[in-house]
């Protein structure tokens, strides 16, 4: 989505300076530099992030302004550069958990992004300790109720246009939009009057991978200084706004421990999704049945966290085992409707996951009736995250909702596996830190109101 939405978006807009060389602090300045940093965070009473394109770039995802950043390369007639893998499969860099382990500490209290990536969110940190400036390429929102839901697919459109599904309240049932910005969307109100509330509050402004140099998203730290405050910048190129940050570093975003602070802590990070597989059986002695494994978006919704899926039969020779191997995943068969028998769902997950497959062992008898279930997410996902945390080679699965009526059977299942983390393209075939979070992708709901009337300032831009 962010190569598209920057192929979209061209040159009808000045977009400041790009390809810029990038520097590099010597290593003993570095040192002395991050030292600084650390003692500085230590003694902050509030502190703020304000994120842009360069904490990503680690993850796969190129910048704007770098070497080989999106606009540098269009300018120069080379084209947008390909990331290294799916959107969808991005994954947390060492940046995005440092301050997820800042703001567990209690040390961080607000979150400023300009990416749409929604790795601040998958990463763990609160969604009312963040404000998307630009929107997510993950979340749908209801314009009617202000409910937002959180996807594990990207969103098919781009500049606040209607989606395809519709707002899941029965009172409601409004029309879907995404939520990432076009050039000339205002930025969104609820999420500007909060980086402005925080940059006021804020003692320290911490801008780690941005250039910051589109309004008016830009000017938000210059705000704590005029409240007494300071800015500290972390990038690999020079900024307009330099010469009024207390201290300037110049090196990557994940090797500037901001994390020395949480030495010693565990990095996390997770992916968690869920199906619903449905059963739909027919009357008369033999029962033609249909399985569908869909997401619980909707049946046209991608379930981008699975490959393929392995349905057999182990206690029945006489049943063949299928392979579905394309989505939707799908598959007819006819038995006999007297004869109860055991199927074994083996999800084989994507290439970003922790462990290669799960599996579900469903007993199916058409002769007995099941009874309806509800769970609670709250209180099952974060079991599940425990437990994948425990064993961390396996995915955890649990039952979250059954629906039977006397023509089908729909049970929704949570899945939790772990996410592989790369410090590099060089590393994937390495062994790698797995390990759980307790965030869900599962329909996340967060009732805030929109106010589609108001305006902010200027239009946005990016970094």
């Amino acid at each position: 989505m962010s190569l598209g939405y920057a192929e979209k978006l061209s040159y009808r807009e000045d977009v400041g300076t790009v390809g810029m060389s990038e520097i590099f602090d010597p290593p003993d300045v570095l040192q002395q530099k991050i030292e600084e940093l650390a003692i500085l965070i230590q003694k902050s009473k509030h502190l703020v992030a304000f994120t842009g394109a360069g904490i990503s770039t680690s993850c796969g995802i190129p910048d704007f302004r770098g070497p080989k950043g999106v606009w540098t390369l269009q300018r120069a007639g080379k084209g947008v550069p390909e990331a290294s893998l799916p959107f969808h499969r991005a994954m947390p860099s060492l940046t995005h958990m440092a301050l997820v382990e800042l703001e567990r500490a209690g040390i961080l209290k607000f979150v400023i992004s300009q990416n749409v990536d929604s790795l601040h969110l998958r990463s763990g940190i609160p969604r009312e300790k963040l404000a998307e400036l630009h929107g997510n390429s993950f979340r749908e929102l209801c314009p009617s109720c202000g409910t937002e839901y959180l996807r594990d697919f990207e969103v098919e459109t781009i500049g606040m246009k209607e989606t395809s599904r519709r707002c899941a309240d029965t009172k409601c049932g409004a029309k879907l939009k995404d939520t990432v910005l076009d050039w000339e969307d205002a930025l969104p109100p609820k999420e500007m009057n909060l980086a402005e509330k925080h940059c006021r509050t804020a003692d320290i402004v911490l801008c780690l991978g941005t250039s910051l140099q589109i309004t008016p998203a830009c000017n938000l730290p210059l705000k704590t200084i005029r409240s007494g405050g300071e800015i500290v910048i972390v990038n690999l190129q020079p900024t307009p706004k330099d010469k009024k940050a207390s201290l300037v570093i110049h090196g990557l975003v994940d090797k500037v421990p901001c994390t020395s602070l949480i030495y010693g802590f565990r990095l996390t990070s997770a992916l968690t999704s869920s199906s619903s597989v449905s059963l739909i059986p027919q009357k008369k002695t033999y029962v033609k049945w249909n399985l569908r494994i869909a997401s619980v978006h909707g049946q046209r919704a991608p379930l981008p966290f699975l490959k393929s899926v392995e349905v057999s039969f182990p206690e029945r020779p006489d049943l063949k085992t299928a392979f579905l191997q394309k989505q939707p995943f799908y598959l007819k068969r006819e038995t006999l409707r007297k004869r109860p028998f055991k199927m074994l769902l083996t999800f084989n997950f994507s290439d970003g996951c922790g462990c290669p497959c799960t599996t579900i062992e469903w007993p199916i008898n058409f002769q007995v009736t099941k009874d309806n279930l509800v769970r609670d997410k709250n209180e099952v996902l974060p079991e599940l995250g425990d437990a994948a945390n425990m064993e961390s080679h396996s995915g955890q699965h649990a039952v979250l909702e059954r629906k039977v009526n006397p023509r089908s059977e729909v049970t929704v299942y949570a899945i939790v596996t772990n996410i592989r983390r790369y410090n590099g393209p060089e590393e994937a075939n390495g062994v790698l830190e797995i390990t759980p979070n307790g965030n869900s992708n599962l329909i996340k709901r967060y009732g805030e109101g929109v106010n589609g009337g108001q305006t902010s300032q200027k239009r946005p831009k990016w970094t």
